[in-house]
């Protein structure tokens, strides 16, 4: 009897642990490595993989698996084709990376991240600025 019981305690506790892994993505997110620290709404976050949903028509909720991460504000950006793939587009001043774009692939539509303090500061400042996009693999 005492052995049934432990089973039965055993697989609920993997019944929930695979609910809440479940019920934390879902079909429309778009999960990728960053292999860089980047900021994105004045925090900095470190290398890792990330989880990008769309929560509505203007916030993404960027967070990893250590909880890290944030709502930032967004605003909607049309292509003058359709993406092939999923992309994620940073500025980058010399070694420091600011998300600025976020595109899902067979779209002609992504969402642009509103700059930081951070970023407006160095724009201010004139400093060169390249594009860096981040392919993510489906």
């Amino acid at each position: 009897m005492k052995k049934q019981v432990w089973q039965a305690v055993g697989f609920l506790a993997a019944l929930l642990a695979t609910s809440s892994a479940i019920g934390q993505t879902n079909r429309s997110d778009t999960i990728t490595d960053i292999p860089f620290a980047f900021t994105v709404a004045n925090y900095t976050l470190p290398p890792g993989r990330y989880v990008v949903t769309r929560m509505n028509e203007t916030t993404l909720r960027i967070f990893n698996s250590h909880k890290q991460g944030t709502v930032v504000l967004t605003t909607g950006v049309q292509s003058k084709t359709v993406q092939d793939a999923s992309r994620m587009v940073f500025h980058r001043y010399g070694d420091t990376y600011f998300l600025s774009e976020v595109w899902g692939a067979a779209s002609g539509t992504g969402r642009k991240i509103f700059q930081s303090r951070a970023e407006k500061n160095l724009r201010g400042k004139r400093a060169e600025m390249e594009i860096a996009t981040l392919p993510i693999p489906r």
